[in-house]
């Protein structure tokens, strides 16, 4: 913390701006890393930002994100990036160094063990991207005690309030986002800057505050520098190291930093007073004491050029936007645009006596919570008691409910005869229960995912927003998004895996049939995963406009909620028919589980009847004994992702693993936090369907019922007739049947070569 205070205090007293530069730990190599680091220093840099790479962030920018999939390939671990800076301590750097990452490595490497290691390896603070404000508290406070800063970020778009809270923490320095959007150079620079650093200056009580995105030349930095105490480049380090031939990067950036301070450091530069000899006209001292003298300014520096103040998103589309060269998708996203890892930083506090009640429980035991950029917190909010109010209208639910016609609610329930009498059959003597199954494949659209974007349009319209976005797994999220836009005239664009573009291409042109855009993200597993990571990058960008309609019960709070609530129409037709058809409740309840909406909103009405088992079908994939499945409940561990706390599939490092599943709707590393929740509190058990299994339950229900259902549904079949085979023939048990099958046949006949000899089923002419 000190040597961060002491860095502005220097550039203070000389009469300039310091440089904060940053660059991901292990990128372009792990070896020349701290090369880098020496060589920001030398170039001129007063503070250094070190980036710990995350399998999938949701605030990275296209050039940083590129690095941090790179330093991944590498091998980065957070030891890595501790022995980088450890490295570069040993080899005289002086400058200090902060760990900037998301808060899942951090967690899955401890807490009071990352400050302890980096405490020794030499750092001096952390930027945490995605750190919410109860676990900022506490980790804050032993930040403090161990001698290390918290930097917080602030964004154009944070609220009075919430910029006063933040910057009343700040001990060394406040990082300062110029505008919103992608990271990277511009050319421009954000028209609105003074009037952004007069508010933070406002309340930051002399704390020195940094500004960056956009920032990329020594025009941007003197410009920069009429306002702000500090400046901070990042992606066009990341640039020059990747333009730079291999083994010159840092000599690049050397090159590259001094040309933005026209200072240098001497006994660190890897060109100027080095082993080549190389004099570059500029005389300095060494820098033994850390406090920059000797660091002088070029007398002959270039006079600063006009900067422009035009709005860069006036440029035209045809410029960045790339072709995706199939038919069936309106774009490709390769994972990389969005909102910049700067402008996406996490509330970092809160004050006891200054936080908000809350609306409606943000948590469901330990899960739960709002592990969000800072740029969404206030849309969050406002979402949040938009809902309530919502909620709370009769209006409202009578609003929803005129749209069951068009919905085709209720959803039928009735006994499923045959395969009953298959469960029988295979029992003991008087075991046996009876099957029913909730209709949800007979809705609008083929699944119950038009309960939810019914309801979240709905909410949309009552906020004033005109657009909506979507990401979606096996389709019926996006067709269902894309079906509730054509009905209320709305804008609609769904982020969808290219994987799942591929065997989910029934869906993809339901989409586009309906008036959708669709884009295709080639990024990471090209999967779920992958399309609410980049649905979340480009929410942000139009939140005034745009509406993010997450499919499933995942995400920050208040999603989880939002989703459950309109999804428990499952559960309380389920009670109300199950009493009219057998005078009873059912004695358990059954549903797949991908994300979990399907599942919350069938096991919510009954969380509270205790003789209701709850039963959550999880894909097994190729066994939990392999690598290849998605059983998140039954085979991870709690950690963060996409927002929210839950249990994920994830390694030692808190890097998010590969998934599969034969079904695109549960090929997802997470879970909703509600069923975390149940899971810890046995209020529900979940098991795990292979691939082979789910077939199993897809032969059964479409051979004994004249019913083809979704392979997400099929999980759930194969672990209901399991379940009923272990229940008395009194006992009923219900299958919420989430999805036809229609958009699964292709992908059945594809496998069925494969998964076929396993079941013995052979459907060859």
């Amino acid at each position: 913390m000190e040597g961060l205070k002491a860095a502005f205090a220097r550039a203070k007293r000389e009469e300039r701006s310091a440089l904060v530069t940053y660059t991901t730990a292990g990128y372009p190599t792990i070896d020349e890393t701290p090369d880098v680091l020496l060589a920001m220093e030398a170039g001129g840099a007063d503070v250094i930002e070190l980036g710990s790479p995350f399998t999938d962030p949701i605030a990275d920018g296209p050039t940083i994100q590129g690095a941090n999939t790179q330093a991944l390939k590498n091998g980065v671990t957070t030891t890595t990036c501790l022995d980088i800076v450890r490295q570069a301590r040993s080899r005289g750097l002086k400058a200090p160094v902060l760990l900037m990452g998301y808060y899942n490595p951090l967690l899955a490497y401890g807490e009071e063990r990352i400050l302890q290691d980096a405490k020794k390896a030499g750092v001096n603070g952390f930027i945490m991207v995605d750190l919410p404000p109860e676990e900022a508290v506490r980790f804050r406070h032993h930040c403090t005690n161990y001698g290390l800063s918290y930097v917080p970020l602030i964004a154009p778009a944070t609220s009075e309030k919430r910029m006063k809270l933040l910057c009343g923490i700040a001990d060394s320095f406040i990082y300062v986002v110029s505008r919103m959007g992608v990271t990277g150079a511009t050319g421009v620079l954000s028209s609105g800057l003074p009037a952004l650093l007069d508010r933070v200056h406002k309340y930051s009580g002399g704390i020195p505050a940094a500004v960056g995105f956009g920032v990329s030349t020594r025009e941007h930095f003197v410009e920069v520098a009429k306002v702000a105490e500090g400046v901070v480049i990042g992606s066009q380090i990341i640039n020059t190291l990747k333009k730079a031939p291999a083994g010159e990067g840092a000599k690049a950036v050397e090159e590259y930093c001094h040309s933005i301070t026209l200072r240098r450091n001497t006994r660190v530069s890897q060109t100027n007073g080095g082993s080549n000899g190389v004099s570059h006209g500029v005389s300095t001292d060494a820098n033994p004491g850390g406090d920059g003298s000797g660091w002088i300014s070029h007398e002959n520096g270039e006079a600063p050029k006009d900067i422009s103040t035009a709005d860069p998103t006036k440029q035209p589309a045809s410029e960045s936007n790339p072709s995706n060269g199939t038919v069936h998708v309106d774009a490709v996203s390769h994972g990389t645009e969005g909102p910049g890892l700067a402008d996406q930083f996490e509330a970092l506090n809160t004050k006891g006596d200054e936080k908000d009640p809350e609306l409606m429980p943000s948590r469901f035991g330990e899960f739960g919570g709002q592990y969000v950029p800072e740029s969404l917190m206030d849309c969050l909010a406002q979402l949040e008691q938009g809902f309530e109010d919502a909620r709370n209208d009769p209006k409202f639910w009578e609003e929803f409910r005129s749209y069951y016609p068009y919905m085709s609610r209720p959803s039928s329930l009735h006994r499923a005869d045959r395969l009953t009498e298959h469960v029988r059959k295979t029992a003991s003597k008087g075991m046996g229960a009876s099957i029913y199954l909730k209709r949800e494949d007979l809705n609008h659209t083929g699944s119950h995912k038009i309960n939810n974007a019914m309801g979240q349009v709905l909410l949309a319209r009552r906020l004033g927003k005109t657009e909506i976005i979507a990401e979606t797994g096996a389709g019926q999220h996006g067709v269902a998004s894309a079906t509730v836009c054509a009905r209320f005239g709305m804008k609609c664009t769904v982020y969808m895996g290219s994987e799942d573009v591929r065997r989910q291409a029934l869906n993809v042109f339901r989409m586009k049939l309906l008036g959708a855009t669709v884009v295709a993200v080639e990024a990471g597993s090209c999967t779920l995963r992958d399309a609410v990571n980049e649905a979340m990058r480009k929410w942000v960008e139009k939140l005034d406009t745009t509406h993010y309609i997450i499919g499933s019960a995942i995400g920050p709070h208040p999603f989880p909620t939002i989703v459950r609530t309109f999804q428990s129409v499952i559960g309380t037709e389920t009670k109300q028919q199950m009493q009219e058809l057998t005078g009873r409740l059912p004695d358990a309840v059954i549903a797949c589980v991908g994300g979990g909406s399907n599942a919350a909103g069938m096991f919510h009405p009954f969380s509270s009847d205790p003789s209701v088992k709850l039963l959550g079908v999880e894909a097994g994939g190729d066994g939990l004994d392999t690598a290849r499945h998605s059983a998140t409940l039954t085979g991870g561990k709690p950690g963060v992702l996409h927002g929210v706390r839950t249990y994920i599939l994830q390694n030692a490092e808190g890097q998010i693993n590969d998934t599969h599943s034969v079904s695109a709707g549960l090929d997802y590393p997470g879970v909703g936090p509600e069923l975390s929740g149940w899971k810890d509190t046995e209020r529900a058990k979940f098991v795990a369907a292979t691939d082979a299994e789910a077939f199993v339950g897809f032969r059964l229900l479409s051979e004994l019922e004249g019913i083809i259902p979704a392979l997400e549904t099929s999980h759930a079949i194969f672990g209901a007739v399991e379940l009923a085979r272990t229940m008395r023939e009194e006992e009923n048990v219900v299958i919420c049947l989430s999805g036809r099958g229609d958009k699964d046949v292709q992908s059945v006949a594809e496998e069925l070569p494969t998964i076929g000899p396993k079941i013995g089923w052979d459907l060859r002419f």
